[in-house]
């Protein structure tokens, strides 16, 4: 199993930053290209990849309109293709369901499906009109990224004890060095994304080769149940992960405050312009409703938060070769309404973080994952089994007098 790994860049020489988002926005009409061209219904039947497209592209002579070197467009072109094979195939999901929804003949089925899969529908009525549905044109938005390929680029590291990285920049033999906040060196093909003056390298590694992956997991069978105001509480009635809810609760009153004084700051901005002082609004607008301090501080209060839940789910499986987990995929309607304070809360829960937390740690550390239907699991006694008396966090079992949080 791979998982991603993201170093960051530390200090940045800012005529460094400039060249690297040249070099990402000349990537970003590469892949604007490759869309155009082969992600829409005329580039299906084509049935190119990507190194076809990239000796057609030779031949012709498009390369030279890019101008950024050969890996460095190469790359991109390998990762865009990628890209629409992906959004091609998750359309198909949804069409083989439409097919077998429309017919139960067997022959009739297997025939679309085969057309489906060998991109003949375009000539079929159904398909044709189906795929049209369920995968739209695309458009690339991405204009901020950087591929290097895992021998186009090295690591050293420096007397002081820096990691730096080096890349190819846009003119042959002339790397661009990157100072990394991390010891460790990033390996395989890296994608690097440029953001609010900072780039973040991303990179996969195989999940055994983590630390963590190394320790044993427990031998019990521990239930869990997904808080917020905790991250997990187990059948023992132990929680895990108690500092969830104050910085999910801390973050969205943070927030609830900050938003109410940019929209103020919004609103005397846009007076200002429809008085004619555009000075005065452009001002506002450049120095107080940024955004690359709103996004640094949602990313570390994202960090901490997967820390937390993360290093909780590592405590159950600590004592656990089995873990069962509610399934939280389906959406429960509310039986009254609840105050916008609370809404504005709960909007924040992260259990789709807890939710991989428990997927990727439990196979990486060998615990078995049990997901188990989620409705009256809040209700059930795991003592006896019999349905008690809810009262917030609380549970009361009538026929066995257990008291205490459910599980």
């Amino acid at each position: 199993m791979k998982v991603t790994r993201i170093a960051y860049s530390a200090r940045l020489n800012p005529g460094k930053y400039a060249a690297l988002v040249e070099q990402a926005c000349r990537l970003g009409r590469v892949r604007s290209e490759v869309w155009q061209r082969y992600g829409s219904v005329a580039g299906v039947g084509s049935g190119l990849r990507d190194r076809q497209v990239r000796d057609r592209w030779l031949a012709d002579g498009t390369h030279a309109l890019f101008g950024v070197l050969a890996n460095a467009w190469k790359e991109t072109v390998r990762d865009a293709m990628a890209d629409i094979a992906a959004n091609l195939e998750a359309a198909k999901v949804e069409v083989r369901r439409a097919i077998s929804r429309r017919t139960s003949d067997a022959a009739e089925r297997k025939r679309m499906f085969g057309a489906l899969k060998a991109d003949q529908w375009a000539g079929d009525p159904f398909l044709a009109r189906q795929m049209r549905k369920h995968w739209k044109r695309g458009h690339n938005r991405t204009h901020d990224q950087i591929v290097v390929r895992a021998d186009n680029y090295n690591t050293i590291v420096d007397g002081r004890g820096r990691l730096w990285l080096s890349i190819p920049g846009l003119e042959p033999r002339r790397m661009v060095r990157i100072p990394l906040s991390t010891t460790v060196a990033p390996t395989g093909t890296l994608r690097l994304i440029l953001r609010g003056g900072r780039v973040e390298v991303h990179y996969q590694i195989d999940s055994a080769q983590m630390r963590s992956s190394q320790r044993p997991c427990g031998d019990q069978r521990v239930g869990v149940d997904k808080g917020y105001t905790e991250a997990l509480t187990d059948s023992d009635g132990q929680p895990h992960g108690e500092q969830l809810g104050v910085l999910l609760t801390s973050e969205s009153d943070r927030l609830k405050e900050r938003n109410r004084r940019r929209a103020k700051l919004r609103s005397i901005a846009n007076t200002a312009a429809l008085r004619g002082d555009h000075g005065k609004a452009q001002r506002i607008k450049t120095n107080n409703l940024g955004t690359v301090k709103r996004d640094r501080q949602a990313a570390r209060h994202r960090a901490r938060v997967r820390t937390e839940i993360f290093t909780a789910v590592h405590e159950v499986v600590d004592k656990a070769s089995t873990v069962i987990a509610e399934d939280l995929t389906k959406r429960f309607t509310a039986r009254k309404k609840l105050p916008k304070n609370i809404n504005r809360r709960l909007a924040a829960w992260t259990k789709g973080v807890t939710a991989e937390a428990l997927k990727s740690v439990s196979e990486r550390r060998g615990s078995a994952l049990v997901p188990v239907n989620a409705a009256y699991t809040s209700q059930t006694c795991h003592h006896c089994g019999d349905f008690g008396r809810r009262s917030g966090d609380r549970l009361h079992c009538t026929p066995c007098g257990w008291c205490g949080r459910p599980t």
